[in-house]
């Protein structure tokens, strides 16, 4: 049996989400051909890195565009559109009808399905991260074979929003928190001693504070030391000239970083490196400043204040695309930003049950690591009950620098 898992974007944000199943399927499998597929050069060096870390050996292949009519195109259209990332299939059909199962992060594969009719490939969706906002949950998520969840707030949504049937899901935990950093980084800057503020927006137009408030929140760390400032955005904010998002389409540009900004020796500034996507910035955050991005739920799993950024106007109150902004105060305008700050210090007692009951039904943690669950769960779905798998205790997820051992 072989079994493939995809990271197909451009940026390096969904590897930590399904690698370590991968890695959990080659320890507890061994009977089972695993490889590991990327489709850059900025994949492939993610990858080897975190098998490096966890001193691991597996197998990459990198997929490449191979026809000329395809890389033109990318050539001419990468500026702005996912080129590459919707073409890699055609190219490389060959790699894909090989596999018996393909497990991936993002659902741009279902079009092995409906477009190439690779119809017996079986296909797991991961997902990546645990928010709440609507696309997660669209019509798409209903096409996989099999959909592994990290909690019951995913489930529950997947079957109302999405018509997800409940046997075609496994509630498998979290697989990224396997490799949660323990003990929370601190970074040299934090060395003032000042509470550091994580600002955290996302890219989509529509929805992210960065383009009618980001510079003023700069703005205001500038004039205003009392708290550090990491300002680490989604990944993809900065990644193209022009942010393009298709679920509600809207083209917007994300600009540039003013040099003052980054010469503030109470402000880091990172638009895109692999901290900002391995809760390098999470962990060592005391307090989380955002608007959407699931990335909030991964900085509650050690509760702290949090604040939102609302530049739409939106009448969240009660809308489960926004759930998260029960666990602070939301902000419509960056005016007064350095007390509301102190206000989320002073009250994070009374959203701490909040952001615990958030957490906990984003995600179903237990003794065992989530990447073994969900190892487990991929040979279930595809007929093997596990009874060649090795057998080993439970054990609590590894410190950053002790590593999994993989043979």
């Amino acid at each position: 049996m072989k079994i493939g898992f995809l990271f197909n974007h451009d940026q390096v944000h969904q590897v930590a989400h399904a690698l370590p199943t991968a890695l959990a399927m080659a320890q507890d499998y061994p009977q089972v051909e695993i490889v590991v597929a990327t489709t850059n050069d900025r994949l492939t060096a993610e990858v080897e890195r975190l098998c490096a870390r966890l001193c691991v050996t597996i197998p990459v292949v990198q997929l490449t565009l191979r026809r000329p009519s395809t890389k033109a195109l990318a050539a001419t259209l990468e500026w702005g559109l996912p080129v590459t990332k919707i073409s890699i299939y055609r190219d490389n059909l060959d790699f894909f009808r090989s596999l018996d199962a393909l497990v991936v992060a993002e659902k741009t594969s279902l079009l092995l399905k409906t477009r190439y009719g690779l119809d017996d490939l079986k296909i797991i969706h991961t997902r990546h991260g645990a928010g709440d906002r609507a696309i997660g949950f669209n019509r798409h998520s209903a096409m996989f074979d099999h959909v592994l969840v990290s909690g019951s707030k995913i489930r529950q949504r997947l079957i109302h929003d999405a018509g997800v049937a409940p046997e075609r899901m496994s509630l498998i935990g979290y697989p990224k928190f396997d490799l949660m950093p323990d003990p929370a980084p601190r970074l040299p800057f934090q060395a003032n001693g000042k509470p550091t503020v994580l600002y955290n927006p996302h890219p989509s137009p529509h929805l992210s504070s960065w383009y009618a408030q980001g510079r003023a929140v700069l703005d205001h760390f500038l004039r205003d030391d009392r708290y550090n400032l990491i300002f680490a955005p989604h990944v993809m904010l900065f990644h193209r000239r022009f942010v393009v998002t298709i679920d509600r389409f809207r083209i917007d540009r994300a600009g540039s970083i003013a040099q003052a900004y980054r010469d503030a020796p109470n402000i880091h500034i990172d638009l895109g490196s692999a901290a900002s996507t391995d809760m390098t910035y999470t962990a060592a955050a005391d307090i989380y400043l955002g608007d959407v991005s699931s990335q909030v739920y991964e900085f509650l799993h050690r509760p702290r204040p949090c604040l939102f950024l609302d530049a739409h106007a939106t009448d969240w109150a009660g809308d489960p695309n926004y759930a998260h902004w029960q666990a602070g105060e939301v902000l419509t305008t960056t005016n007064g930003l350095g007390d509301a700050l102190d206000r989320a210090v002073a009250s994070h007692a009374s959203y701490r049950p909040v952001q615990r009951a958030l957490f906990q039904r984003s995600f179903e943690l237990t003794h065992e690591r989530s990447a073994t669950r969900a190892a487990r769960a991929v040979m279930s779905v595809l007929g093997d009950t596990g009874s060649n798998a090795r057998l080993h205790r439970p054990v609590a997820a590894p410190r950053a620098d002790e590593g999994l051992r993989v043979a």
